[in-house]
């Protein structure tokens, strides 16, 4: 365990406020003994090098909190993996570089289970960085995320810089993509049922054979996740955040469908991909640390299935 990393009073910087991870961050820090810094898309283009340096240069943020990024499910990172590159990319070295010439006092950067390899040991661990192919259904998506992580490990390494990576597991909750062509599973099936449940539809074809295994985080666990890891963890090795849970995804649609009343069948299909077998994250180093999740499934689609109501 590093020493304890005192936050408050510094301005906090996160980057990606307006998603999935960077809402719950907000809603974390809200009313906290700190001055949060946020900016739209609109007002600074993340990957513009110049734009980012003069924004920073001007705010002089202390930390930064790395959740902005371009993302999506399979069919979106299959339908555009040159932007899922680029985007990623340019993100996170415009903001790790400039974050060290700023002399940032800690940078927490945001990764994703997808950066171990395809056939990794289960549950996997952090070491499994690099040590085998990758999907190829996120694999450009994957390749940006590594780069982030290398990044903060060599300028940690060459400039004594204290950035760190957490890797979380699938995330869903409020503020998630409600977009059935580009989100992740659990909102795509969500809107999917809701839609059906709507019109009436006696059946709903859903991605795939329903047979991987997935590990699912609810987002504001993920965001007390990354409080622990800015005050307690400094280390080049990435952090994993998983909830220890598999599910299966026919188990998980069985779910949303029960939580969005959807009475029909269930029709899964095969000739979609699937995606990795099998993917649970080995979060024992974090859960040293203090931290262990508070959401549970249940209650988890509960609150997304509100939310995606009130959108």
């Amino acid at each position: 365990m590093a020493e304890h990393f005192r936050w408050q009073g510094r301005r906090i910087w996160i980057a990606g406020h307006t998603g999935l991870v960077g809402s719950a961050l907000l809603r974390l820090f809200e009313g906290q003994d700190a001055e949060i810094l946020t900016v739209t898309h609109s007002d600074l283009d993340l990957c513009r090098q110049q734009d980012v340096e003069d924004w920073m240069r001007l705010t002089q943020p202390d930390v930064v909190l790395l959740a902005a990024a371009r993302v999506g499910g399979i069919g979106a990172n299959r339908a555009a993996p040159a932007e899922f590159l680029y985007e990623n990319l340019a993100i996170a070295q415009n903001i790790i570089h400039q974050s060290w010439q700023q002399k940032v006092s800690r940078l927490v950067y945001l990764g994703s289970s997808c950066i171990y390899p395809r056939l990794a040991a289960q549950p996997i661990q952090e070491d499994a960085l690099l040590s085998g192919p990758l999907e190829p259904t996120n694999e450009a998506y994957a390749i940006a995320k590594i780069t982030g992580i290398k990044l903060c490990q060599f300028y940690r390494q060459q400039y004594g810089a204290d950035f760190i990576s957490v890797m979380p597991c699938n995330l869903y909750g409020p503020g998630d993509r409600w977009d059935e062509a580009s989100g992740h599973v659990i909102p795509a099936l969500i809107q999917r049922l809701y839609a059906a449940k709507r019109s009436g539809l006696a059946e709903v074809s859903v991605w795939g054979s329903g047979k991987p295994l997935r590990e699912f985080l609810y987002v504001d666990d993920l965001a007390r996740a990354v409080l622990t890891a800015l005050e307690s963890y400094a280390d080049g090795l990435p952090l994993n955040a998983g909830s220890g849970a598999e599910i299966s995804i026919a188990e998980l649609a069985e779910r949303v469908k029960q939580v969005t009343g959807y009475g029909g069948a269930l029709l899964f299909d095969p000739s979609q991909p699937d995606g990795t077998p099998r993917k649970v994250l080995d979060s024992s180093r974090l859960r040293r640390l203090g931290w262990a999740p508070q959401v549970d499934m249940t209650e988890g689609l509960k609150l997304s299935y509100a939310d995606f109501c009130r959108s």
